[in-house]
């Protein structure tokens, strides 16, 4: 893979960097030189890996992340591995790799240029015989057991810094969640203040409505008020019309009761009348009967005198009402009907 950009890197030491999350697996003390080696690891849980994270190869005893050899950008890990540990790789092609015999080892840097997982010290050459036994002089075997201790103690050094950062990094763990439930706890509450803010600003829209409501409503009040006071007085006055109109009423009831009485007194007279009339009715039918008989009676008689005294002008009687001596009953009628 052909180096194109510089990874990103930091100034922090190695004192405060984190070399748990990210653990070196199936490492050589020896790396034959002029050839490609690979290098595997396992991404733990406590990383979430990033497009720009890498893996640099660091001479032993580097200080900060800006003092790599060479680096390969890290791959991401399949979605099937995003919550769960992780086996990766990458291949160092031999044209990067140092060509001297110092110890170097692997760090996996973030895109923040930061040491998230540290190797054990490897060297580049070829596994010798004298590795195993080692045969020298003194003075070699005295410079190697200088180095063996220098070597011990910067291991016990790692180690002590590998645990002291252990322990930050658990430390760091619990105040990273404890800062998560934090930021949770802020959410919740920032959404319940918005919440609030918004029932707030309509309960105030709310109130300004029931304002204008009841200031209208003073309004109408006051009109329903003098609306009051009207209808008292129309009705104050309808009552005392009304009770005049009763009175009135009641005398009207009274005046109908005596014409009542007095049309009954008319009846009655007028039935005595009529039997009146009838009785009167009859004794002129009678009446003309009786001038009946007596015209015809006359008139034999004046057929019978005519013949006897025909040389004596003829005597004319005065008629009254078609009788000879006139109608005794004419003025009973006459008082009668006047007195109707």
């Amino acid at each position: 893979m052909e180096i194109s950009e510089e990874p990103p890197t930091s100034a922090v030491f190695i004192d405060n960097c984190h070399f748990s999350q990210v653990i070196f697996i199936n490492m050589e003390k020896f790396y034959v030189p002029g050839g490609d080696i690979t290098c595997y690891y396992t991404l733990t849980e406590n990383i979430i890996p990033r497009g720009k994270d890498w893996v640099g190869i660091f001479r032993v005893g580097w200080k900060t992340t800006r003092e790599y050899y060479t680096f390969m950008w890290a791959p991401l890990p399949s979605d099937s591995h995003r919550h769960t540990t992780a086996q990766q790789q990458i291949q160092f092609k031999a044209c990067y790799l140092p060509q001297d015999d110092e110890y170097y080892q692997f760090c996996y840097i973030d895109q923040d240029g930061m040491v998230r997982g540290a190797s054990v010290p490897f060297q580049f050459r070829v596994e010798t015989e004298d590795d195993i036994l080692v045969v020298a002089p003194q003075e070699q075997l005295e410079e190697i057991e200088l180095q063996n201790q220098n070597l011990h103690k910067e291991n016990e050094k790692l180690k002590a810094n590998c645990a002291s950062l252990q322990k930050q990094n658990s430390h760091l763990q619990e105040e990273l969640k404890k800062t998560q439930e934090l930021q949770n706890t802020l959410a919740s509450l920032r959404s319940n203040m918005e919440k609030l803010e918004l029932e707030l600003n309509f309960l105030r829209k709310e109130n300004t409505h029931l304002k204008r409501l009841d200031d209208g409503r003073g309004t109408e009040l006051h009109q329903l008020k003098e609306q009051i006071r009207s209808v008292t007085s129309d009705k104050e006055g309808l009552e005392t019309s009304l009770k005049t109109t009763l009175d009135h009423l009641d005398q009207l009831q009274q005046q109908n009761e005596k014409l009542r009485k007095e049309l009954e007194e008319q009846k009655c007279l007028f039935q005595i009348l009529q039997e009146k009339m009838k009785e009167a009715d009859e004794e002129n039918r009678q009446l003309r009967e009786n001038s009946g008989r007596l015209l015809r009676r006359l008139s034999q008689a004046k057929e019978a005198s005519s013949s006897s005294v025909a040389s004596q002008a003829p005597v004319q009687a005065p008629e009254v009402g078609g009788l000879l001596f006139g109608n005794p009953y004419c003025g009973f009628y006459k008082e009668m009907l006047h007195g109707q």
